[in-house]
């Protein structure tokens, strides 16, 4: 996981400074910066000022997952490139691409995309079905961009997972307040879309979307199989030897936690208010799996110290973020303390299988959630891990997941008033406990009691929670 970030103009070396200070919380373990007129790559961040100048260039600041240091982004070759995410197929695709004549560097993830990209516009395809037949290819969560020294190709895997955006005169990074940070526009890159930076200006277009993975309509039987052949598969390939899961104690997280614990050494991270139901419940649900848990109980004061830094990291004065923020920020900076830079969590399995109330009444808000919530929810999510150095990965939203539930019935969903109704008989057949599998979970800001003590804070300088976290905001970032 990283920071991604370059752009298009003159004198570069000053803004890309200013950029990798302002977004190196991502990355803190090595920067790499390619521009048309040099490379450098350096764990010690005190030589940005040695960036060569140029006219084009990228940037990576590095969070060490796997790989030594000489795995620093860029990779380059007649093509740079830049990475943000994982590819869960990239040993797969170095065995094809060697077979087509490619050689390879190294066997970092990033340089598979690299070779991919090169051998799609040597084969004949333009820079359009060049990417997205990448996107089909590639099995993972990514932000790229990519440039052939006189553009630079940006685009996010087809679900969002993984933030990334851009400004009107050519500059992009994978949060806000690295363009805000040289007074730039952040412009979100829309899931499954390539945008195409270049002097003249910026041209977007959608190459791949959701629907697309639409195959056929399963029967209810059919989608329970294919569920869980998917949703094994992708936890098991998103886990590694010590495998944290963000805990809840409800059914997604639970039946995650379940099928990491087969292929990995699992701890289960929860955060709440002494006495919410998700603190009570994750105890509960941790003892009838069997799974270690790790707890961090917040009070008033831990809320008004946090805040100012979920509202960096979510870079937006909204109430209801900050809210499911809170949780999330205790849990993954008690994991990145502890050492547990991965965590799994249960995200999108609410959009998938008609979780929400209000998909009661229509079922299709399923399909609009699912395709907006890349902005919404999982940059807010990966924003705040980042902050903690913690790599959060979703495998609800692999995209064979993704596309076994679109092909799921409705009534398979949301059966009598159930909802989740075939990820519970799912999870049942799976081995996980039937409190669990009919727990009915509340929303993580008033399960874990963060809005109530949100409230509390606005109470007390008179202000409605609103208004409160506009001004945290002001006081952050400076911004009207």
């Amino acid at each position: 996981m990283c920071l991604i970030a370059g752009g298009i103009g003159e004198g570069l070396r000053g803004r890309f400074v200013r950029m990798i200070l302002a977004g190196k919380h991502r990355g803190r373990d090595s920067f790499g910066v390619w521009t048309d007129k040099g490379v450098l790559k350096s764990e010690d961040f005190s030589r940005v000022a040695e960036i060569p100048d140029g006219m084009i260039g990228l940037i990576q600041c590095r969070l060490a997952m796997t790989g030594s240091p000489e795995y620093t982004q860029p990779f380059y070759n007649d093509l740079a490139l830049v990475h943000n995410g994982e590819i869960y197929n990239h040993r797969h695709l170095r065995g094809y691409l060697e077979e087509k004549g490619a050689s390879f560097e190294t066997d970092v993830d990033s340089e598979v995309i690299l070779r991919l990209i090169e051998h799609l516009l040597e084969s004949g395809l333009d820079v359009w079905n060049a990417v997205r037949k990448t996107m089909t290819m590639l099995e993972g969560d990514y932000a790229v961009a990519f440039s052939d020294g006189e553009r630079i190709y940006l685009f996010r895997d087809p679900v969002g997972i993984r933030p990334l955006y851009y400004s009107p005169r050519g500059f992009f990074a994978s949060e806000k307040k690295v363009l805000w940070a040289i007074g730039e526009e952040a412009i979100p890159v829309e899931p499954g879309e390539l945008v195409v930076i270049s002097r003249r200006g910026v041209e977007r277009r959608k190459v791949l979307t959701l629907t697309e993975l639409r195959r056929v309509t399963l029967t209810p039987e059919g989608a329970k199989r294919a569920l869980i052949n998917a949703l094994t598969h992708a936890v098991k390939v998103r886990i590694g030897k010590r495998t944290g899961v963000l805990f809840s104690g409800g059914l997604d997280s639970s039946l995650i936690a379940l099928l990491a614990a087969q292929h990995s050494d699992v701890v289960l991270y929860t955060a709440g208010a002494e006495g919410s139901p998700d603190l009570e419940w994750a105890r509960r649900a941790s003892e009838l799996l069997g799974l270690p848990l790790r707890e961090y109980v917040f009070d008033l004061d831990d809320v008004r110290e946090a805040v100012p830094r979920i509202i960096f990291a979510i870079e937006e004065a909204n109430p209801m973020n900050l809210a499911i923020g809170v949780p999330l920020y205790f849990s993954t900076r008690l994991a990145g303390r502890e050492g547990c830079r991965l965590l799994l969590s249960g995200q999108g399995a609410d959009e998938l299988f008609g979780g929400y109330a209000k998909y009661l009444k229509d079922p299709a808000l399923m399909e609009r959630d699912l395709l907006e919530m890349g902005e919404r929810n999982l940059a807010r999510d990966d924003k705040i891990s980042m902050l903690n150095s913690v790599e959060g990965r979703v495998p609800f939203l692999d995209l064979a997941v993704v596309s076994v539930a679109l092909g799921t019935p409705a009534g398979a969903k949301i059966e009598d008033g159930v909802r989740k109704a075939i990820l519970r008989k799912t999870a049942g057949e799976l081995g996980l406990p039937k409190e669990i599998v009919e727990r009915e979970k509340k929303a993580a800001q008033y399960g874990s009691h963060s809005q109530k003590l949100l409230e509390k804070l606005a109470k007390r300088e008179n202000l409605t929670l609103r208004e409160y976290t506009q001004k945290v905001f002001r006081d952050v970032f400076k911004r009207e």
